[in-house]
């Protein structure tokens, strides 16, 4: 059966999700095209899969099948995708394993989802968000992670609090900054073994009160033509040089 009513119930959860309150409120989020459906579908968080007619994909998981006008309805993209899943959002609370990210007022989407996607690349065993930091679930995050984002720990938490914590448990802290920091190539193999680094908003760093908290500041040897990286590639160098 294809749905074609844009007054259908479902099509019109599917949506209201692209509202963040609604997200919130039913648990639930979209992604699309077929690689983030895959990866959604090994994590098992898949309710159902959406689909336009006539196409077809064999996972175990329920179907809805749809035609074009509604695909195009439910997407946020220019030219959407033709496979599509509903998905739960992960409950993760707990803070997991000795190398921790904090992520402090991160406001660009594509920035969160890029340094998701690269924190599994180099091991991170968890990401904690500041409460401000922008909506782990806002769809452009969803694309920019193609999948990781159900693959890593992710939490959201107050960072002041998370500190205070990391440090009762003798967790060195590692602040970013571009002034007087270390050259992260210089960090001794024991060094990274276990830590918590902080990455800072886009336009003014990390917060103040969140430095001062912090055993040692590290920067990336650059050369005199830049002043700085944009906040996902500086993140993805040093989480490369970390995981070395």
């Amino acid at each position: 059966m294809v749905i074609t009513s844009l007054e259908n119930d479902k099509v019109k959860l599917y949506v209201k999700l692209k509202d963040r309150k609604y997200r919130k409120k039913t648990n639930s989020f979209i992604v699309e095209g077929l690689h983030s459906v895959l990866e959604a579908y090994k994590s098992g968080n898949i309710i159902e899969m959406i689909l336009e007619e006539n196409e077809a994909l064999p996972l175990d998981v329920p179907a809805v099948y749809v035609t074009q006008e509604i695909i195009n309805k439910i997407s946020s993209l220019d030219t959407p995708n033709k496979v599509m899943a509903l998905c739960r959002m992960n409950e993760h609370n707990d803070i997991k394993g000795d190398k921790i990210l904090l992520l402090d007022n991160i406001q660009d989407p594509g920035n969160l989802g890029t340094i998701i996607r690269s924190a599994c690349a180099f091991n991170i065993d968890t990401i904690v968000l500041s409460k401000d930091t922008v909506d782990l679930y806002n769809p452009k995050v969803i694309r920019s992670t193609q999948g990781m984002i159900f693959h890593i720990n992710i939490v959201i938490k107050d960072l002041n609090e998370v500190i205070n914590s990391l440090i009762k448990n003798e967790i060195p802290i590692y602040g970013t900054r571009v002034e007087y920091g270390e050259n992260v190539s210089y960090l001794k193999e024991k060094d990274k073994n276990k830590y918590a680094i902080i990455i800072g908003n886009e336009g003014n760093g990390v917060s103040r009160d969140i430095l001062d908290k912090c055993d040692t500041f590290l920067d990336i040897d650059m050369n005199d033509k830049g002043e700085s990286l944009n906040g996902a590639v500086a993140t993805s160098i040093l989480l490369y040089e970390m995981n070395k």
